[in-house]
């Protein structure tokens, strides 16, 4: 009797004690902010300012073609 009384209270312990532990879990992570998802993989900014169109009159010749 003494012996199933025991296992019973350790039981009913270890519940607690894992019940405790979850909710300290939950708690840190609503409380951590993440960020996006595949933060990682995400493309570089994109700039608004393209290059000037080249004009035909700055171009030099570099080859020897009439």
């Amino acid at each position: 009797m003494i012996t199933l009384v025991a296992a019973a209270l350790l039981v009913a312990l270890g519940t607690r004690l894992i019940h405790r532990l979850n909710a300290q879990h939950v708690a840190r992570i609503a409380v951590h902010r993440f960020g996006g998802p595949y933060r990682y993989l995400s493309r570089p900014p994109v700039h608004n300012n393209p290059r000037p169109p080249e004009r035909t009159a700055d171009r030099r010749p570099t080859g020897t073609w009439p």
